[in-house]
């Protein structure tokens, strides 16, 4: 099998989450990483001995052996990194948000069409196999038309340790930045991509952490399909519990928030300390990305989605997704859906792999990732103005999107 040499540009908490899918793939070889705190990038070294470090970024883009790189460092410089790696022609994969602005977005899309690299917007739950093998059955017909969706979701993100730069909003910092994305990118997924508009408004009510831990917003597409969105990161209610095979569990449990909240109250949470324990090589590292990851589907940080058609509701399964319909409710399982989620994370890799290896369409491209930032910052501008924002950079859903996706009644 033909491999593709990848790089990683910030080896942090985003590094750390992809790092197991990527050691999962067969067809993907990591070549090289960067990283600026020197113990992530000697732990990194130690794991993967045969691959080069180096401590910036701009030295890694220059490793003639790197052909893609993998940009998981801080918001503020997907922008720069991107346009860095395109610079020296390689394909990139960008995490979440895909930039803290939309120049810089147009900036980033533009390289990549002006050196020939593929770029992907990544990491949101759009490509997680319940929310495909949805997509696929709105489009199906079987059902009728889609009327309406509407995701929710109750998380302890605001919890999680975090670095100066994620408490601050104008650093790409904060829940509609850094969750919104999940929502947004799924909605658009399964209404066709084009939104038209957005009133939302955003919350902020935990003293400890000045950024908005909330957000609600009602979109409609150019159709005019209506969706909402809603996400409360403050963990007091955690979504795993809206299914029977939850618990009150998303990152920590009842007993670990109730302490965590007494610690930051008391100002005495070495939040510093808990944030590299979770990087490479940390002492939670496997809870967080390796060991506890669940084989079945919860409504974790994207939440619980729910389509309505003309003639059933669809929502996601434990292995698959729920038809409420004129058949009554029926559970399908979909191939693939009992896999880890460590190997479900592989549907970006894979996605750039069939695209710079084989040739196919790159879904989740720069345009795409580029849209789904236009939705994240309107919801917060509308908060802001308290009007309902209009989009102009939406692109439709491609042709043949997941062709591949066996779902019931293929």
């Amino acid at each position: 099998m033909r491999k593709l040499a990848i790089g990683m540009i910030g080896i942090g908490v985003g590094g750390a989450e992809i790092l197991p899918a990527m050691e999962s793939m067969d067809g993907i070889d990591l070549v090289a990483g960067a990283d600026i705190v020197p113990t992530t990038l000697e732990r990194f070294a130690a794991r993967y001995p045969e691959a080069k470090t180096y401590l910036s970024a701009k030295d890694l883009c220059e490793d003639k052996n790197v052909e893609a790189v993998w940009i998981s460092s801080p918001n503020r410089f997907h922008a720069e990194h991107a346009i860095m790696a395109a610079e020296h022609g390689k394909h990139i994969v960008v995490e979440k948000p895909m930039a803290t602005n939309l120049a810089d977005a147009m900036r980033m899309v533009e390289a990549a069409e002006k050196y020939g690299v593929k770029l992907l917007a990544g990491h949101t739950r759009a490509f997680t196999i319940p929310v495909r093998a949805m997509r696929k059955l709105i489009a199906s017909g079987r059902h009728g038309q889609l009327r309406a969706l509407n995701i929710w979701a109750y998380s302890d993100w605001m919890l999680r340790p975090r670095t100066p730069d994620e408490l601050d909003i104008a650093q790409g910092g904060g829940v509609p930045f850094r969750q919104g994305p999940h929502q947004v990118d799924t909605v658009r997924l399964l209404g066709g991509g084009l939104l038209r508009s957005i009133r939302a408004q955003t919350g902020q009510w935990m003293k400890e952490r000045a950024i908005p831990g909330y957000y609600s917003a009602f979109m409609e597409f150019e159709n005019g399909t209506p969706a909402t969105i809603v996400h409360n990161g403050y963990g007091y209610f955690i979504g795993a519990e809206l299914v029977p095979w939850g618990e009150d569990k998303a990152v920590y449990t009842t007993q670990e928030r109730l302490a965590i909240r007494a610690a930051m109250r008391a100002g005495v949470r070495d939040e510093a300390a808990e944030k590299q324990a979770i990087r490479i090589g940390g002492a939670r590292e496997e809870d967080y990305f390796r060991g506890g990851a669940r084989s079945s589907w919860v409504p974790e940080d994207m939440g619980l989605a729910i389509a309505s058609l003309d003639r059933a509701d669809i929502r996601q399964s434990r292995y698959g997704v729920y038809v409420h319909g004129d058949a009554g409710k029926q559970d399908f399982e979909i191939p693939g859906a009992r896999e880890t989620a460590i190997v479900q994370r592989r549907a970006e890799l894979e996605e750039l792999y069939a695209s710079v290896i084989s040739g196919q369409t790159l879904w989740h491209d720069g345009r795409w990732g580029m849209a789904t930032l236009e939705a994240c910052l309107a919801i917060m501008q509308s908060a802001r103005e308290r009007r309902e924002i209009m989009l102009h950079h939406q692109v439709s859903v491609a042709e043949g999107y997941d062709a591949g996706l066996a779902i019931p009644g293929d």
